[in-house]
């Protein structure tokens, strides 16, 4: 009786393949790795079962490669025995992953080929020796890259040229060429218009002046982001822009035409400066001050939320809006219970009344604060960038081993306190009264109304302190049940009022 002939078992194996950066988005990179790893698994008769792609994802940068990590927990479940590559830098630039990756391998008998550089024996000491050997080349060769990378950013930045990257909102002229790219969603080649990175776009230019002058006349983001979302105006990629954009926006030193590396102003860039730097200066004091108030949670709906003071004795707590009379209409009361509440809508209405009637009469140009006199803004900014000179100079001495870290400390505290000193000038020479837009207008009452609620609740900060006393119970002289005599003004501005 003849034996039954032992079927073959074909060996199985898996294909991974990575590019770590991929400008047109296409996957280029990874198809041609593929199909040459396509190939060395089919000329030794392998059996593959499984492609794991990472594409525009460096191994260097320490990223979670997701294919990766998968491939590890599948050869760990005994998926294949042999992995396919087309280089070990493809692989790995970590010590750290390539001694997990030879453990594993030693564990499950995996065996590792590539195309460039052959099979790699990670079962003897010699062949693990060479897999680390190429793995620090691999690493010397990422490390060398990142070295020239970083010295050619910080060779334009100190030149004031463009570093590369997304496009900064506010420029990016369009030069009237055209230049191919392929299409990250349908991998064809298209044109797109060349950009001109140091000309401003002007519209967007009119917008960061707008954003930059709400901000100095008591304009909050929160109204910013809303006013974007209104006039359908998004980021360069074409989204929403969001609280924290609208913030880095206002932020950005490019605006008013400075270089910054690795956070650090280094000059003045070549590209068009669109924001005044005492204004751009201004809005970084006011935006940074750790006394300002930000919820970007529930706002106020109501000009005196918080605002209006309690006018009980030894109370002064400001009051909030609460719903009343069987939650029918809101009321402002004490948030610590005691007193009842005050009809909102009739509160603000007369607040309203009284504010609109003292900045329409002909003596309000006196409410306004004065401009600061005698404030040299070239010769602060001069000062200011004096002092960042002498920071930066403190940070290569001590980088340099000059200087020991107690004087070094002692001297960036110093020099902090002195350019938050100027900041705090400049700010105040470009921030704008939030009275400016009301005092003088031919309708107060129309310029009050709109105005958006912030601006409304920065106007009474600063013009006027209103307290909410206890209300006389029964009818009024006037024949109605508010008492208006309840509510007390105390100005802060122009007297008595």
């Amino acid at each position: 009786m003849k034996p039954t002939p032992t079927a073959v078992t074909q060996t199985r194996a898996v294909i991974y393949v990575r590019i770590s950066q991929d400008r047109t988005g296409a996957g280029l990179g990874v198809d041609r790795q593929r199909e040459d790893c396509e190939k060395l698994a089919e000329r030794h008769g392998w059996d593959v079962v499984e492609v794991y792609v990472d594409n525009d994802v460096s191994a260097y940068s320490g990223k979670r490669r997701k294919d990766y990590r998968r491939m590890l927990d599948d050869l760990d479940q005994g998926l294949a025995t042999v992995v396919v590559v087309w280089h070990t830098d493809r692989l790995h630039r970590s010590p750290l992953e390539l001694e997990e990756y030879i453990t594993l391998c030693q564990k499950r008998g995996v065996s590792t080929h590539t195309v460039q550089a052959g099979a790699l024996d990670l079962a003897t000491s010699s062949g693990r020796l060479v897999a680390r050997m190429l793995g620090d080349v691999a690493r010397h060769e990422s490390e060398h890259k990142a070295e020239r990378v970083s010295r050619a950013r910080q060779q334009k930045a100190l030149k004031g040229e463009w570093m590369g990257g997304i496009r900064p909102f506010g420029w990016g002229l369009p030069t009237g060429e055209r230049r191919k790219k392929v299409d990250r969603k349908t991998g064809e080649e298209v044109e797109v218009p060349e950009l001109d990175m140091m000309k401003a776009v002007p519209e967007e230019a009119e917008a960061l002046r707008y954003w930059t002058d709400e901000i100095l006349s008591g304009g909050s983001i929160r109204s910013l982001v809303k006013w974007c979302a209104d006039k359908d105006i998004v980021t360069t990629r074409g989204n929403t822009i969001t609280h924290t954009d609208m913030r880095d926006m206002l932020l950005r030193p490019r605006n008013a035409g400075i270089a910054i590396y690795r956070g650090e102003e280094v000059g003045r860039g070549k590209w068009e400066a669109i924001v005044d730097e005492a204004k751009f200066r201004a809005v970084v004091a006011i935006l940074s001050d750790p006394g300002r108030t930000v919820n970007r949670g529930a706002q106020p709906k109501w000009v005196g939320s918080l605002l209006y003071r309690c006018g009980r004795e030894g109370c002064g707590a400001g009051m909030t809006v609460t719903m009343s009379g069987g939650r029918s209409y809101p009321s402002y009361r004490c948030p610590t219970g005691h007193g009842g509440g005050r009809r909102a809508e009739i509160v603000d209405q007369h607040v309203e009344d009284v504010i609109v009637e003292r900045l329409s009469r002909d003596d309000a140009h006196d409410l306004l604060e004065p401009a600061p006199d005698g404030v040299d803004v070239a010769g602060l900014q001069a000062e200011a960038e004096e002092i960042r000179g002498r920071m930066r100079n403190l940070g290569g001495m001590f980088g340099a081993g000059q200087l020991e870290l107690a004087p070094f400390t002692e001297g960036m505290d110093t020099a902090r306190g002195q350019l938050e000193g100027v900041t705090q000038q400049l700010a105040r020479a470009a921030t704008r009264d939030p009275l400016a837009g009301l005092v003088g207008a031919p309708d107060v009452r129309k310029a009050w109304k709109g105005l958006e609620l912030d601006r409304q609740r920065n106007v009474l900060r600063a013009l006027v302190e209103v307290t909410l006393k206890t209300p006389r119970p029964g009818r009024m002289p006037d024949g109605g049940y508010f008492d208006y005599d309840a509510v007390q003004f105390e100005w802060k501005r122009g007297g008595n009022g």
